[in-house]
């Protein structure tokens, strides 16, 4: 019985190749997209899921209660000994100092070679908790040690090439020398430590005093504290426990620390502690089913309407004694085996398309997840209910008709059915499209507006440039003495950060002039020569630039006007000659001018309150401002200076706008995805589209020839077809409308900063359906419309 179905499916299929066409490609591309989303959705939920004792692997992070509360997925260093020392909640507890793009020498003279990578400074009980199993290493040799190391196979390869790396050298940022170890098998990308180069936690005092020394005075967001609890431990009580410690270390402090514990498989989902947010696979999920969706609507919708033509077909059918049963099993076939050729196709296009997919998220999924049980178990679930909900309808309709009426040929159209859900369809399908468009247009339109509006400092043709090596002030000035001498050069000024997109932030509390006691927020620190307001444009709008000194200590800064408000400071000027003591002491300093805010977080944080402040040691960058032209030889130009002052590190220069728009990459990318999904769902809906069209349009070819007869033109039979559909966007329009405003106000609420929704967007959307509507169906009806009429009255 059933390869009867199939047969006969098969016949009726091949019998009406364009419909058939039109649904397999519909679905094949809804097929292939939902295949690419679902290797992102896997990608992300297979994070850390590798561990063997992942069900009691916590990471300890830090709220930061102020004025507002900060998430910070850090500890004070001192925090791990103490947790591992003081109390009996864990097993083994462990710190990591994770450091980005630093640069590593392999090798000497012809065979050496230079590349930057990220490393990981990491205590030795790390690999007790996480799952990075050693393939080889040195006996009787440990990360105990100082200066030495565990690589990756793959670094291994990568810095040795295919020799032994046990024993070999290599120098990190040009500064100490490290001996590998050993050797750990490649874990999967997916991972809270994705690094490949792990280094002795010991070593970390020869470049960082902060990280390595037991201090509660601050937190580095560079350090990680990872614990392997007992089995069965209260967390709720251990944190009500850790409450204790703030108050026996940070007594006098204003900023209120509360310790808390991240279960491993909260890290990547949480939003507050920089991981990914859960709302985001969500609607990538939903806007697969949405792919799906509309070629499933496309299809009942082209399936009803053939229902009248097939009406004779199915009245001998029942003649012949076929039940209900049996034509609604024979339609459901149909729809399988199209459903069977649109799931090949779509994973077809789902290889194709994939390196493109992975260029723009940077990632490096791979079809090898489409081996897997879980993908087989997806694609029949899939598979099952598209051909079960594309099916189910059509046969249900087709299998009510009376078969007299379909013999005796008097079966009106309105006899088949389908005529009202198929109108609910499209305004379903329409409004899918508008809604998609629509948070397409708001999401661009928040992006626009945070990269390009004033950001209250100059972020155009500025060169950013690191000092690798701690320099002093007169070789900082001889340095900048050059640059300023290149051609294209305007200004110059070293800094530890730029104002916004910074790498550096450094925040801290302050105590104002008379009053006894830190203040309750948290302000940050920019650090720069007497050059820095003027290179980047910072106007101000009370007393005078600082004055730059020889001596370690700092005597003078600049503030913006947040830090007036937030000490509830009436006027600017009322802010000049105040003293500020900072940073638990260390800097005590005149306020001796006032700038204007600027934009120092990205669009989704409330400028900060800020002091800016001369101190030459802890400089990390020289920013400098070309008249951006011939910007090629200029930065060449930077580059001999800065090779020579620095020899032996890579030169990287980096646009400060460039930086600044890479806050929002995420966001970009997400913006990419909506544009593209948005492309393929009207894609779909104009195969939808162009299919029904056919159909009504080869139904109504005698009507047509008629109206020319009496006088009609184009323009009135093109109005004909296209006012249904136009009336029905409209519908769509005012279904999508409150919804797409609904959600993409929620979203917008996560910016500080934002624009409004307007309802020239949804507009707009709802125009550019129409006018993709109007072209999809002009052709055929155009066609038919300029036929000779006497061909029209002839057509049976």
């Amino acid at each position: 019985m059933f390869k009867n179905y199939i047969l006969i499916a098969w016949r009726n299929l091949i019998k009406r190749k364009v419909f058939t066409a039109i649904n397999i490609l519909g679905l094949a591309i809804g097929f292939g997209s939902s295949i690419l989303i679902y290797l992102f959705l896997t990608y992300h939920f297979s994070f850390d899921n590798f561990h063997e004792n992942g069900d009691r692997i916590y990471r300890v992070v830090t709220e930061e209660q102020r004025d507002y509360v900060d998430y910070e997925s850090s500890v004070p260093p001192a925090f791990a000994k103490v947790f591992r020392e003081d109390y009996n909640y864990a097993e083994k507890v462990a710190k990591v100092v994770s450091w980005e793009n630093y640069q590593l020498n392999v090798g000497e003279g012809t065979n050496g070679k230079s590349f930057k990578e990220d490393a990981v400074f990491a205590e030795p009980d790390f690999f007790n908790i996480m799952t990075l199993p050693l393939l080889d290493n040195l006996s009787n040799r440990s990360l105990e040690e100082p200066n030495t190391a565990y690589i990756s196979e793959s670094m291994a390869y990568k810095m040795y090439g295919d020799g032994n790396p046990l024993g070999k050298t290599f120098l990190f940022d040009n500064k100490e020398t490290i001996e590998v170890i050993g050797v750990l098998k490649n874990a999967p990308k997916t991972s809270v430590v994705p690094e490949e180069i792990f280094i002795s936690y010991f070593t970390l005092e020869k470049f960082n005093d902060f990280n390595a020394e037991e201090t509660w005075g601050g937190i580095s967001s560079d350090l990680q504290c990872f614990a392997l609890l007992h089995p069965n431990q209260n967390i709720a009580q251990i944190e009500e426990v850790l409450t204790e410690l703030p108050k026996r270390h940070r007594p006098d402090s204003k900023n209120k620390h509360v310790y808390k514990l991240q279960h491993l498989s909260d890290i990547h989902f949480n939003p507050n502690y920089g991981g990914i947010n859960p709302a985001v696979l969500w609607i990538f999920g939903v806007i697969g089913l949405f792919l799906i969706a509309v070629a499933c609507i496309n299809f009942i919708n082209i399936s009803t309407a053939q229902a009248f033509y097939r009406s004779k077909e199915i009245g001998i059918r029942k003649v012949l004694g076929s039940f209900k049963q049996h034509l609604f099993w024979q339609f459901l076939s149909e729809t399988f085996v199209i459903s069977l050729f649109a799931i090949g196709l779509g994973v077809l296009l789902a290889v194709l398309f994939l390196p493109s997919f992975n260029n723009l998220f940077e990632l490096n999924l791979s079809m090898n997840s489409l081996l897997s049980y879980r993908f087989f178990i997806f694609i029949f679930v899939v598979l099952a209910a598209v051909s079960f909900l594309s099916g189910s309808y059509p046969g249900i309709l087709m299998s009510r008709i009376v078969p007299v009426l379909a013999l005796k040929g008097k079966l009106k159209h309105n006899d088949t059915g389908g005529s009202a859900t198929r109108k609910v369809l499209v305004v379903t399908q329409f409004a899918i499209s508008i809604t998609l468009i629509a948070a397409t247009l708001i999401i661009s339109n928040q992006i626009d507006y945070a990269v390009n509006s004033d950001l209250g400092f100059d972020k155009e043709s500025i060169v950013m440039v690191s000092i690798p090596n701690e320099l002093e002030k007169v070789q900082i000035n001889s340095l900048k003495d050059q640059f300023a001498q290149i051609p294209g050069v305007i200004k110059v000024s070293a800094c530890l950060s730029s104002p916004g997109g910074s790498i550096n932030n450094w925040g801290t509390s302050i105590k104002y002039h008379t009053r006894p006691d830190f203040e309750e927020f948290s302000i940050q620190v920019k650090l720069a020569d007497a050059n820095y307001l003027n290179t980047f444009d910072i106007p101000l709008v009370a007393g005078r630039n600082f004055f730059e000194n020889n001596s370690d200590s700092i005597a003078e800064v600049v503030v913006n006007e947040k830090l007036g408000q937030k000490l509830g400071v009436s006027t600017p000027e009322e802010l000049v000659g105040k003293q500020i003591t900072a940073n638990g002491g260390y800097v005590k300093a005149t306020i001796v001018g006032v700038v204007k805010d600027f934009h120092d977080n990205d669009f989704t944080e409330e400028i900060s309150p800020i002091i800016i402040a001369n101190q030459t040691r802890w400089f990390d960058e020289i920013a400098i401002k070309t008249n951006g032209q011939n910007t090629r030889h200029v930065l060449d130009q930077i580059g001999e200076y800065w090779s020579s002052a620095f020899q032996g590190y890579i030169y990287e220069p980096r646009f400060l706008d460039d930086r600044v728009a890479e806050q929002y990459e995420t966001e970009q990318r997400y913006l990419s995805l909506s544009k593209v999904f948005s492309a393929l769902a009207i894609l779909i809906g104009c195969l939808g589209l162009y299919g029904l069209i056919l159909f009504f349009v080869g139904q109504r070819t005698k009507e047509i020839g008629i109206r020319k007869v009496l006088g009609s033109n184009i323009a009135n039979i093109l109005v004909l077809f296209t006012a249904d559909f136009f009336r029905l966007i409209l519908i769509a329009g005012l279904v999508a409308t409150p919804i797409a405003w609904y959600f993409m106000e929620q979203w917008l609420q996560g910016y500080t900063y934002r624009t409004q929704i307007h309802w020239w967007f949804f507009a707009l959307a709802i125009l550019a359906i129409m006018i993709i509507t109007l072209i999809t169906i002009s052709y055929q009806t155009l066609k038919v419309a300029t036929t000779n009429p006497v061909k029209s009255l002839r057509t049976e």
